[in-house]
């Protein structure tokens, strides 16, 4: 995207600081197991059962999936009741997401229920390269190797000679034979008459894709089934009766309408603060992403369909495009598709693990584990292997280069802005502070396995300002208007400046801790969106989100209101929330997270914190340190405060 000769999305590189291979093949000795890259898991037979969802929460799982696209409703309902028991054995907060049917395309088949009440199809089907395959519309034919009946009555019209149509297994993965792809030759009425292109084992739910026909834009006829199947509808509706889902899962998103269709249906079902994660499977998707991404709470590419619908050769760039422009606007954006050997291997590929971690070196926030925890051998050694790959890469992020990058953007922004924003608004913390200049001069912790960026500063601390009111001025369209729109030199709507405010403290709080080489970052917040700008940033601590439950009323009822803004947090890079009791002093609460954090091993004894306060109406900033102790706030600890009133 680009503007002249502006790129506002640019290719990220990786700089390592540290290329001694000695001590980069040494193991870890960090006390604290904390994962910044969130992990995501399927509940599947295979981790179904309360000891191993405890297990893996235990390892780090920050959200649990349920998956309407198979399996009986009663199945996802004791899934998701298994792990309210594994939540409260573990003591550890999770996430509850549902992933919809939506517009997927099946093979029917007869299928039968399993002791365990998932479903299981007992016949397999051998196809052998070169055979003609018939994929037919009518309802009276039972599949076989040579004809598969296709659970949509318009596929015909969808498909043309020389089409590629992908025949694969529910979450299909490299472990598996049961991939099959086919060439259109002919149509006769309902029957489309194919030829196999490869060798393959077809069992389980057999899913269909039909891959894009035109490299450059939309030539395909699209399916016209609705965004939420009926099944989708009397599940959703049923567990919402039952549980607090915090995030949906939109299968085969196409544009932004249908993220305002899943909200306002979410709505009628009593699910108004349910997070909506925008699923991208299609080149339609690519084609009308920034405006999925202005509607979207997050976004999960589901990388093995859209491999099927982009060039091999584009994934790579695709990736790293949609990863920094969800970074570019704070919001989430997790991969699918990472580890599949380890559905049947105790190890990963080289090649799997080099993917992970570049991924996370791309700045993602989280990887949706699908296989390798539904129906894999090894579901609780695959956390344990993600999240090992996760840390080592977070440990030689370039947190630096990553902020410096963000204010680049923002400044290319500000010059197509021009005067048509305010600009006289001041960052809460700027370099003339005398007090966060002693701060930062009086410390001497250092960061330990964590890289501290400030030594190679490439901004003076006046463009650092600049750039921070740039930030925050971006921050304002990005979220109300397309990239392309900011790319075109078009000027969009602004919003409050209530968001500016929440921009600039959270730039000013991660470049603050970095200049103290501070241990932990401490957000006090309502509903994460503060800390969710703080992680933005990818500052190289955690983020400790201390979420206050707000009591709030419908007019009819009172009820306290702040659980599932803590487990939305889950799914951002580096945050660490905790759901804080309501109560008058914020000081008490601050030496009981301090003292939390220390026996988490996240901070020492004499170790600096940033904390983010919100009074009344203003923001502050204030630096601190751990008692010698370590039990609390030292008490006679000259803290720089600053505010954004």
């Amino acid at each position: 995207m680009t503007n002249g000769s502006k790129n506002f999305l640019r290719s990220k590189t990786h700089f390592l600081k540290n290329t001694s291979l000695s001590s980069i093949l040494e193991p870890e000795t960090s006390k604290s197991l904390f994962t910044g890259t969130k992990v995501i898991i399927t509940i599947g037979p295979s981790c179904q059962d309360v000891d191993s969802l405890s297990k893996m929460l235990e390892l780090g799982t920050a959200a649990c999936r349920v998956d309407l696209t198979w399996g009986p409703l009663d199945f996802h309902r004791k899934s998701l009741q298994n792990l309210q028991f594994a939540m409260k054995k573990s003591r550890r907060l999770c996430a509850t997401m549902v992933d919809t049917l939506g517009r997927e395309l099946m093979i029917r088949r007869q299928v039968k229920i399993g002791e365990d009440g998932w479903p299981i199809h007992e016949e397999s089907f051998n196809v052998t390269a070169g055979q003609e395959v018939i994929l037919t519309t009518r309802s009276d034919v039972t599949a076989s190797s040579n004809i598969l009946p296709i659970t949509y009555s318009g596929f015909t019209e969808m498909a043309e000679k020389g089409d590629t149509i992908y025949i694969g297994r529910y979450l299909v993965c490299g472990a598996d034979s049961a991939s099959l792809y086919l060439e259109v030759v002919r149509k006769e009425g309902p029957d489309v008459f194919c030829i196999a292109k490869n060798d393959a084992l077809l069992d389980g739910l057999l899913t269909v894709f039909h891959a894009e026909r035109s490299h450059e834009g939309l030539a395909n006829v699209q399916n016209a089934l609705p965004l939420f199947s009926e099944y989708d509808k009397e599940c959703l509706m049923q567990l919402a009766q039952e549980f607090e889902i915090d995030f949906i899962s939109l299968s085969y998103t196409r544009e932004a309408e249908d993220i305002r269709e899943a909200r306002r249906f979410l709505t009628s079902i009593g699910l108004p603060h349910t997070k909506v994660l925008a699923k991208i499977e299609s080149r339609q998707a690519l084609l009308n992403f920034y405006g999925i991404l202005n509607e979207a709470d997050g976004i999960i590419m589901s990388r093995g369909n859209l491999g099927l619908d982009c060039l091999p050769e584009k994934m790579a760039l695709v990736q790293k495009t949609l990863i920094q422009a969800c970074n570019l606007v704070g919001k989430p954006v997790l991969i699918t598709r990472v580890v599949d050997t380890m559905v049947n291997t105790p190890r990963p590929t080289r090649a799997e693990a080099t993917d992970v971690a570049n991924a996370v070196l791309d700045g993602l926030d989280g990887i949706v584990l699908g296989a390798e925890t539904l129906r894999g051998k090894y579901p609780v050694e695959t956390i344990q292997t993600i999240t090992s790959i996760c840390r080592s890469a977070e440990d030689v992020f370039d947190h630096h280069y990553h902020y410096e990058h963000l204010m680049e953007v923002a400044l290319d922004v500000d010059d197509v802005l021009g005067a048509h924003l305010d600009s006289d608004e001041d960052t809460p913390l700027n370099g003339s502070d005398p007090e966060l200049s002693s701060a930062a001069s009086r410390a001497s912790v250092k960061v330990g396995r964590r890289a501290s960026f400030s030594g190679s500063d490439r901004f003076s601390m006046p463009s650092i300002n600049a750039a921070a009111r740039a930030m925050a001025k971006f921050s304002q369209v990005a979220s109300s208007s397309s990239l392309n729109a900011l790319a075109a030199g078009r000027v969009p709507n602004v919003r409050s400046p209530y968001l500016t405010k929440l921009e600039s403290i959270a730039s000013s709080a991660v470049r603050a801790a970095d200049k103290v080489a501070a241990s932990l970052i401490v957000v006090y917040t309502h509903t994460g969106k503060t800390a969710q700008l703080v992680a933005k940033y990818r500052p190289p601590m955690p983020i400790l989100t201390l979420v206050i439950p707000q009591l709030v009323s419908d007019q009819l009822h009172w009820k306290l209101e702040g659980r599932s803004s803590a487990r939305q947090c889950l799914i951002t890079r580096g945050l660490l929330p905790v759901l804080a009791a309501p109560g008058p002093s914020g000081d008490a609460l601050l030496e009981e997270s301090i003292a939390m954090s220390v026996k988490l091993g996240l901070v020492k004894a004499n170790d600096h914190v940033v904390c983010i306060q919100r009074i009344h109406d203003d923001f502050c900033v204030k630096i601190l340190s751990v008692d010698d102790g370590g039990s609390g706030v030292r008490k006679d600890t000259r803290m720089a405060v600053a505010k954004a009133p």
